[in-house]
């Protein structure tokens, strides 16, 4: 559940209430955090799936309800200026007709958001990758006409995983655009929809990280990065395990297909972005493939409650000895800024 506490119900040891919320604000206010993962799911959509008996609400997650001002009173208690939505439709469509207005649905609501709140809120489009059409419907509408910053596809639908030579359309659209493509995990192929694989642990503790990692695996192997060159892809949760196993895939990618040759994965570790989402672990594994220059910051709120985020995964950020603090200034701003500078005029 999103934790709605604002800024001044926090107490630290020492301080009155009121002093206590102005140094906890200081503290993260002077950073202008932009945080690129930030995950929406609209309350017109959910009303609609619902009405359509599309979505079963009692299965959906608590947080799966987007409200703008839980929203910025968390924003604001971190220090963040400005928040990409990460779109989340979570149902099985009957048709491409119904698709596309599920998508038209949230895109204009994630337009709504960020018209209401100027500068607070960006917005990615979302992109159901089997489903061509829809999908290059997407890519035009989000990007050509309502100004999202870059689009949002799954590791992989149904099986199929990013690089699937099967997406090479919407790539080529995507690469036109010169877009950023932000990722996100999704239940690994076999699992049954809504249940843990494994009993007692939730898909996001193990299998999303796995999801990604295959998902990275696959495009390099394709050379995804070098056949669509225009476009940066970004990795959540800190590329999952890829930067523990690279030295696993350049020593045995001879036996994948297509071969994965030891030079691609370094280039492909180095061209990925990642962004911090989770607590993601000490940075130092991920530093010794990536640079520092391509480390996002990203909260996962609502998904991650607010207490998540303030008291393990920010503290553990800030003291992280890989990071000098000018990277860390990067990683917390500057570095958005560079992938989309459109984020300055939002």
């Amino acid at each position: 559940m999103p934790d709605s506490t604002s800024t001044s119900e926090l107490h630290l040891p020492g301080l009155a209430a009121p002093e206590a919320a102005a140094a906890a604000a200081a503290g993260h206010a002077v950073q202008a955090k932009i945080d690129m993962h930030h995950h929406f799911c609209a309350p017109e959509w959910r009303e609609w799936a619902e009405r359509h008996e599309l979505v079963n609400p009692q299965q959906l997650p608590p947080w799966a309800r987007f409200d703008a001002e839980d929203s910025i009173r968390f924003m604001d208690r971190v220090g963040i200026a400005t928040a990409v939505l990460k779109p989340m439709l979570p149902a099985r469509y009957h048709s491409s007709a119904q698709l596309r207005e599920a998508v038209n649905i949230t895109l204009l609501s994630m337009l709504e958001v960020a018209n209401s709140h100027p500068g607070r809120f960006s917005f990615y489009a979302p992109l159901f990758l089997e489903d061509a059409e829809a999908s290059s419907w997407a890519v035009r509408r989000g990007l050509g006409q309502f100004g999202a910053v870059g689009v949002n596809v799954t590791a992989n639908h149904g099986g199929v995983y990013l690089g699937d030579p099967s997406y090479d359309r919407i790539f080529h659209e995507l690469d036109d655009f010169g877009a950023v493509v932000d990722t996100h995990p999704h239940n690994l192929p076999g699992s049954p929809p809504g249940a843990a694989a494994v009993p007692g642990i939730p898909n996001f503790m193990c299998d999303f990280l796995l999801d990604t990692t295959r998902a990275a695996v696959n495009m390099i192997s394709r050379r995804t990065l070098d056949r669509f060159p225009n476009i940066k892809v970004i990795l959540p949760h800190a590329g999952g395990f890829l930067p523990y196993i690279a030295p696993r895939i350049q020593a045995l990618g001879r036996f994948c297909d297509p071969a994965v040759d030891p030079g691609a994965v370094r280039d492909h570790l180095r061209r990925f972005y990642y962004d911090t989402a989770g607590p993601m672990a000490p940075a130092a594994t991920l530093l010794a493939h990536a640079p520092a220059e391509n480390v996002l910051f990203g909260t996962d709120f609502p998904a991650a409650p607010a207490d998540t985020v303030v008291d393990l995964a920010l503290p553990a950020l800030d003291a992280d000895p890989a990071f000098t603090p000018e990277q860390l200034t990067g990683v917390y701003h500057d570095n958005a800024l560079s992938l989309i500078p459109q984020l300055a005029t939002v």
